[in-house]
């Protein structure tokens, strides 16, 4: 990662953290996956990416999301709007449905809560070597 990126990336979890308190953004409810394409912020999302779509949190914004039925957790990026479908609270990219075991159901009850910049720095000094 160069410098420009880590810039950039600092930047980024500043303006989340401002504008997302901790915990200031919990909520329970039903997850459903979708293959990808063009966002509403204009990025093409594929398949394979970590990604997800949430009526209101901001593009960008990290979210830990946990399927509650078997403990296992994935944290996505908020890039697209939606779900529209009533009593859903996020859609989730393939990738990321794997990861939470719900491809075979399609659907799972999750719980959904932003992360704050702290853990995605930790996140991010683990990963880089």
């Amino acid at each position: 990662m160069n410098i420009r990126a880590l810039s950039a990336a600092t930047i980024s979890l500043a303006l989340i953290a401002v504008s997302l308190p901790d915990g200031a953004r919990a909520e329970t409810g039903h997850a459903a996956y979708y293959s990808g394409g063009r966002t509403a912020s204009g990025e093409f999302c594929g398949p394979n990416g970590l990604t997800a779509a949430h009526r209101t949190l901001p593009f960008g914004t990290r979210v830990r999301v946990r399927n509650l039925r078997n403990g296992h957790s994935v944290t996505v990026r908020i890039t697209d709007r939606g779900p529209f479908n009533r009593g859903r609270i996020i859609d989730l990219s393939t990738a990321a449905a794997r990861e939470l075991g719900m491809i075979g159901s399609g659907t799972a009850m999750v719980s959904v809560e932003a992360v704050t910049s702290s853990e995605v720095v930790k996140t991010i000094a683990v990963k880089v070597p």
